[in-house]
């Protein structure tokens, strides 16, 4: 039997593999509760899994908001999660999930908890444009076979963002601060597989006066990347002198933000661009991962102002260093 150290080192070491841990559970199904399909949701983003508890309504709540519980002197807000997918649970909300990410902490209702799941990212694959955008990626846990069981790994922030949103969506160019100037013909390259982060993103980098390419996996920003370095040699430039920054998000399908900075910075071609890691995965944990695999900076999801903030702390350093 593993100890616990083991399973904290283990967990600790998929992001040197373009590995990570799924999370398997059920909602709910048809009227009946029938054709009930698996869901699933990063470890990463999971404090706790506890027996559904008691919940407060809340007077005046947005639909699919259930209230809120006292969970150890901390006030909790109780999502109802089948609900927002539109699924039936046949059995009722038997479990809450307590996340943290983006920022926030905040807990969902689900029927069942299945397992634990060790992936590659390669088994995931994107599902942009399906169930209204709450569905990020489809894993297939078993591997690449005819039966493999199918996963909808949902788009937890998108989610919550629906649900909530904040007071303001937009981007004050006052709060940005100055304009960014980066070499003429020079671009970030970012990198994000969510529309609402990929939104954001470019509004934010738009109201810096930055030219970017935005990608939708480390794999697409990994072969953009080596595009743009060939033709960078081809004209006789440093590849430093067409990408300036690389903005890249955690979670990806094909290949993780993990995978794709230790890519860059191993790489004798791209060792001098900076990597941004930009991600709702917060936590020291993660930000000792980030160091791990050479990151010049990580930012949590999403504040502008901070994001902003560090892009321009990282393209000093960068400019200073050349």
């Amino acid at each position: 039997m593993k100890s616990v150290q083991q399973e904290v080192d283990e967990r600790s070491n998929l992001t040197n593999s373009n590995k990570f841990e799924l999370l398997l559970f059920r909602l709910g199904g048809d009227a009946n509760g029938e054709h009930s399909e698996l869901f699933g949701i990063n470890v990463f983003k999971i404090r706790e899994i506890v027996a559904m508890p008691e919940v407060t309504a809340v007077a005046g709540s947005p639909p699919h908001m259930l209230g809120v519980v006292n969970l150890r002197g901390q006030i909790i807000t109780v999502l109802d999660l089948p609900g927002i997918v539109g699924v039936t649970p046949k059995t009722g909300l038997n479990i809450m999930l307590v996340t943290e990410f983006a920022r926030t902490t905040q807990a969902f209702a689900v029927e069942s908890v299945e397992e634990i799941v060790r992936l590659d990212w390669s088994q995931v694959l994107t599902a942009e444009g399906t169930a209204g955008g709450k569905v990020t990626s489809i894993a297939r846990v078993d591997g690449d076979t005819q039966n493999t069981r199918l996963a909808q790994v949902l788009d937890v922030e998108t989610i919550l963002r629906d649900l909530v949103p904040p007071e303001r969506d937009d981007i004050d160019p006052e709060t940005i601060g100055p304009k960014v100037l980066l070499k003429p013909g020079s671009v970030v390259l970012a990198a994000d597989d969510s529309v609402v982060a990929r939104n954001l993103i470019e509004k934010g980098l738009e109201a810096m006066g930055v030219h970017f390419i935005m990608t939708k996996s480390g794999k697409e920003a990994w072969d953009r990347l080596q595009s743009i370095a060939d033709g960078a040699k081809a004209e006789g430039l440093p590849i430093t002198d067409r990408v300036a920054m690389v903005l890249t998000d955690l979670e990806m399908p094909e290949m993780d933000g993990f995978t794709l900075t230790r890519l860059i910075k191993q790489d004798p071609r791209f060792g001098k661009i900076p990597v941004v890691i930009h991600s709702s995965l917060s936590g020291k944990t993660n930000e000792d991962h980030v160091k791990g695999v050479g990151a010049d900076a990580y930012v949590a999801k999403f504040s502008a102002e901070d994001l902003a903030g560090t892009i321009r702390s990282v393209l000093g350093k960068a400019a200073t260093a050349a």
